[in-house]
C-alpha cells in the first residue's frame, strides 16, 4: 500500500517513491449528509456545519515523483481501507513505484467526490479539518480554509 497522507503517520512505514503522480487538495466528503458507519464532523459547539470537508488525492503529473510511504497490507486490511476510504478507489501502482517489493496499491479520488470537491470550493463550502491538516502538514499545506473540528463516528445502520 502506498501511503501519502494520513495513511503516511501509520507505524510501519517504510519510506517510497511514486512516479508520474501529485499529491493535491482533490477530494471532499459533504458533511451534511449523515451516512451510517462513515463519520460527521461538529464544531466546537456540537453543531455539524454544512461544508465539504477536503482531503489529500492522487493526481496524474507526467515527471512528477512523489515521496510517500509502503505500508503492509493484508487481504483483510485491503477490505478495511476499502470501506474507511469511500471518497477513493483503490489503484494499482505497481509500475509506478520505485523497487516495489510486490503489488502496490494506492488510493485515488473517485469521480463523484472530485466533483462534490469542485463544487464546494465554488460555493465556498471546501474546507480542511484542522486535525488533519496537522497529520499531513509534513506533506502538503492546505490551500482552503482550516477550521477546528472533530471527528464523529456515525454507528453503522442496525439489520432488521
Amino acid at each position: 500500500m502506498f501511503g501519502y497522507g494520513s495513511l503516511a503517520a501509520e507505524p510501519g512505514a517504510a519510506p517510497a517513491r511514486l512516479r508520474g503522480w501529485r499529491r493535491v487538495w482533490g477530494v471532499a466528503m459533504d458533511n451534511a449528509q449523515v451516512i451510517p458507519g462513515y463519520k460527521v464532523y461538529r464544531a466546537r459547539d456540537g453543531a455539524q456545519p454544512d461544508v465539504c470537508v477536503a482531503f489529500l488525492d492522487l493526481q496524474a503529473h507526467a515527471g512528477c515523483v512523489l515521496d510517500g510511504v509502503l505500508l503492509p497490507a493484508s487481504a483483510a486490511r485491503l477490505r478495511e481501507l476499502d470501506h474507511r476510504e469511500r471518497n477513493y478507489e483503490r489503484l494499482d501502482v505497481t509500475a509506478a513505484v520505485d523497487d516495489a517489493p510486490g503489488r502496490v496499491w494506492a488510493y485515488v479520488g473517485r469521480a463523484d467526490s472530485r466533483a462534490r470537491l469542485i463544487a464546494a470550493r465554488t460555493a465556498g463550502r471546501a474546507v480542511v479539518a484542522a486535525g488533519y491538516a496537522r497529520l499531513v502538514a509534513p506533506v502538503a499545506a492546505p490551500d482552503l480554509p482550516v477550521v477546528e473540528l472533530r471527528r464523529v463516528d456515525v454507528p453503522a445502520a442496525r439489520p432488521g
